[in-house]
Order: C-alpha cells, then sequence, then structure tokens
C-alpha cells in the first residue's frame, strides 16, 4: 500500500503562518508554534526509516483566556494540514473504573473520522464512474425491458426490439440530464437492516461492552429492501451514492485512514487545566490525577485497539489548551507535563484586535452578516466608527462581566442586528447603513445596566 503523500510538503513555516492570519488575528507566538509542529511532520517522513520512528511530536499547550483563539488555530492548522482533526473536552473524561468515557475513546473518534475523510475523498476519485452506473440502473427502470416474445421473422430493413430499444434509451437519457423528469415519480428498492439492540440502548457506557459489539450485531441481522417512491432527481442520487460505495475499496480505505491517524493525526485537548491536581488540605484530587495517568500512555505512545483495527498513538499531535486561572501547568504531574515540551502563552484581546477580527479575516464577522442579509435582498453597510463602537462595547462588558474573548462580538452583533434580521424578509431591495450613533442607541440601555448586560451580552 502507498500511504498518501503530505499535502502539507510545500509549505514552510512562514507560510503556513501566512494562511493562518487569514483566520486568525494576533497570537504570533502560537502561530510559529503550530506551523513548526506540522513542518517537523513533513522533515520526519524525510528521515531515514531508524531514526524516523524515534523523532516524537512536540506537544504544545496553549495557555490562555475563553476566546482568544486557541481552538481556531488548532482547528484551521488540520484544515490546511488536511488531516484528521478531533476536539475534546479533558473535563469530560473519567478513571478507569468511574462511570463515564474512557481517554482511548478519542482515539477510536479520530479513526472515525479518518475513515469518513478517506471514503470522502475516494468516493469523490469515482464520482463521475459512479454517477454513470447510477443513470444506466435510472433508465433500466424507466423502461424496463421487455420479457422474450416469440420468434418473428425480420427484413434486413426491419429495427431490431434491441436497437429500437437502445434509441428509445437514448433519448430518455438526454431528457434526463437536461433535468427534464427530476419531477416525475419512480419506484426503487432501497436496503434497510433492523436497529440492533445495541444502537436502541447505546450510551457512554456502551464502550465497556465491547468495540466490536454493535458491528457484530450488524452483521447477524438480515438486510432486507423496501420498495418506495421517489423523484427521479433523488433517485439518481441515492443510487450514485450506492454505486460509489460499491466502487469504493473498503480495505483500502482503512488502511488509508489508520496511515494517516498515526502520521498526521492531531487532538485537541482543551480544558486541560481541569483535570490538573491542584494541592489542597484533603490532598490531590484522586479522579482528576487518574485521568492524567490513564491519558498518559496515549501521549506518549501506546497502541489502542479500534474495530478497524490497532492504532499507534506515537506520532499523533496532541494541542492542549486551557485557561489556568487557577491550576498552573505546573500542577499536571510530571510525566504530563514532559509530555507537552513547548507552552505557548496567548495574549488576552485588547478593542484594537476586535477592530481587526471584525473586518480583517476572510469570515470577518461583518461580513457574515452583510452576506446574510443580502440573500434576503438587504444591503448593509458598516460606517467605520459603528466598527469601533462595537468593538469598544464588546471590550467595556468583557471588563465589567466575564471575558469571553471575541465571543462577546457574537453576542453584541447579534443584538445590534436583531430588528434588522427578523424584519428583513419585508424588506427586499433596502440598503441600510449602520453608524456608531446607531449601535450606541441600540445597545444603550443594556451596557448602563450592568446587571442586565451580564445577562444579555
Amino acid at each position: 500500500m502507498k500511504p498518501l503523500e503530505d499535502p502539507m510538503a510545500p509549505l514552510t513555516p512562514a507560510q503556513i503562518v501566512i494562511e493562518l492570519d487569514r483566520y486568525i488575528i494576533g497570537q504570533e507566538r502560537a502561530k510559529r508554534a503550530v506551523a513548526i509542529a506540522l513542518r517537523n511532520r513533513w522533515r520526519r517522513q524525510k528521515l531515514p526509516p531508524e531514526l524516523r520512528d524515534e523523532v516524537a511530536p512536540k506537544n504544545i499547550i496553549m495557555i490562555g483566556p475563553t476566546g482568544v483563539g486557541k481552538t481556531e488555530i488548532a482547528r484551521r492548522l488540520a484544515k490546511l494540514a488536511q488531516a484528521p482533526f478531533l476536539k475534546v473536552e479533558a473535563s469530560k473524561y473519567t478513571e478507569v473504573g468511574y462511570v463515564g468515557r474512557d481517554v482511548e475513546s478519542m482515539i477510536r473518534d479520530l479513526t472515525e473520522l479518518a475513515v469518513s475523510m478517506v471514503k470522502g475523498e475516494m468516493a469523490g476519485a469515482v464520482r463521475e464512474k459512479a454517477e454513470a452506473l447510477a443513470e444506466e440502473r435510472l433508465l433500466d427502470l424507466l423502461l424496463p425491458r421487455r420479457k422474450s416474445e416469440p420468434f418473428q421473422s425480420q427484413t434486413l430493413e426491419e429495427v431490431s426490439p434491441e436497437a429500437s430499444r437502445q434509441a428509445t434509451k437514448d433519448k430518455l437519457r438526454a431528457q434526463l440530464r437536461a433535468g427534464k423528469m427530476d419531477e416525475r415519480l419512480i419506484e426503487l428498492e432501497i436496503q434497510s437492516q433492523v436497529t440492533p439492540i445495541v444502537e436502541i440502548f447505546s450510551g457512554q457506557g456502551m464502550e465497556e461492552m465491547g468495540i466490536n459489539l454493535r458491528e457484530m450485531l450488524s452483521n447477524m441481522l438480515p438486510t432486507k429492501t423496501k420498495r418506495r417512491k421517489v423523484k427521479v432527481a433523488e433517485a439518481k442520487r441515492l443510487l450514485a451514492q450506492e454505486e460509489a460505495q460499491r466502487l469504493v475499496d473498503m480495505e483500502e480505505v482503512v488502511a488509508q485512514a489508520i496511515h494517516r491517524v498515526e502520521n498526521s493525526g492531531i487532538v485537541f485537548l482543551d480544558e486541560l487545566d481541569k483535570i490538573a491536581g491542584r494541592e489542597a488540605g484533603h490532598g490531590p484530587d484522586v479522579s482528576r490525577e487518574g485521568v492524567q495517568r490513564d491519558l498518559l500512555p496515549i501521549v506518549e505512545g501506546s497502541t489502542v485497539t479500534t474495530k478497524y483495527g490497532p492504532v499507534k498513538t506515537d506520532h499523533i499531535l496532541f494541542i492542549a489548551a486551557g485557561a489556568f486561572h487557577v491550576a498552573k501547568p505546573s500542577d499536571l504531574i510530571p510525566e504530563m507535563q514532559g509530555r507537552f515540551p513547548i507552552r505557548v502563552e496567548l495574549d488576552a484581546l485588547t478593542r484594537e484586535d476586535f477592530i481587526r477580527i471584525l473586518t480583517e479575516p476572510q469570515n470577518a464577522l461583518i461580513r457574515q452578516y452583510i452576506e446574510l442579509l443580502n440573500t434576503e435582498g438587504v444591503t448593509l453597510h458598516f460606517t467605520p466608527d459603528a466598527v469601533d463602537a462595537v468593538a469598544e462595547l464588546a471590550t467595556l462588558v468583557n471588563q465589567r462581566a466575564e471575558n469571553i474573548g471575541a465571543r462577546r462580538l457574537y453576542t453584541i452583533m447579534e443584538k445590534l442586528l436583531e430588528e434588522i434580521s427578523f424584519a428583513a424578509p419585508d424588506m427586499p431591495g433596502k440598503e441600510l447603513t449602520i453608524d456608531g450613533g446607531y449601535v450606541h442607541t441600540r445597545l444603550a440601555d443594556v451596557i448602563k445596566d450592568e446587571d442586565l448586560s451580564r445577562y444579555i451580552l
């Protein structure tokens, strides 16, 4: 099996940072750290085999308050690398023996994501062939073959039944491709399977019953087909999906997915500070420390059994994050600290950062609202003083209440444009300008009342 090549090989750390700059404002130290970590993956692949396995990923801890870009940096990095990416909260895992999810489930989830990713890519590669096969099946349903009739002598000038059928089929094909038959109803056979009881009673504790139980019960249950009437357009889509599944080699999908997880998988472990053992009068919290000890083998490198086979975690990149307001990275058990050698502190966002977040990124918040309302035929304009006012109010509320970083902009923008968003369907063709005066008028009462702003903004 030839492994998939790393699509990020040409990008240097500087180029990776430039790509991240398109979506994330500031946080240069964090961007540099993840850019180096991503480039090191490509460098490791270039090493001799005997040295390649010895080079461990340099895991990262991002330290900073909520809403400053920790998750977004990791998510955009995975998207750039086209790597399997999983975001989990450390606080939802429990020590082995307690009710809850065990830490190995994150690797199983990551593998599931990788299988879906590779399957989608391979299905895309055979899309044209699948659509052609689906079209043939659909034409056979629209023009069923007649039962053989008694032999009748024909002259050379007579057209054979097969040739006549092919001519009719070609006419149907032209109509089908032109979309003239999309609304026509057709009867289609669809495979279905009885839902296994393990699916009905599935929950967090089901993993303890064995990771292959669901698959085993699914294989034991017979599949049955049912006939239903659907429109031709829907039938074409369903048949194309079915043909694509037949064309895709699932063994190859699984092999490629496991390779991708083991060599380019990224796990973003949020709320790491929530499981940091904090010494108190009653001693360390056993459950928190237990989660760390269960997590340690996975971060260090171990083999996790999944329904697709064993998956090695030695070269999965772990990016952890936390506010660390109360606990500190030094409160983690020493072994865990050693597995996260890179510490990056993210800066709290300022008023100037908010202005840039509102206007500069490719997915800038103001641009999102302008495009959303444009779908209703409403043209929205924001003056520079309106942007300044939104940024100033976001900074003020963050200082008064809990500092939730850039997420405050979402709540303010939603409140600001609430009336316009509600009335937009009744205002097609209208142009509206949002200036600083409108911002202060709409939000004045909420900003003055601190208690109210805590609940609304």
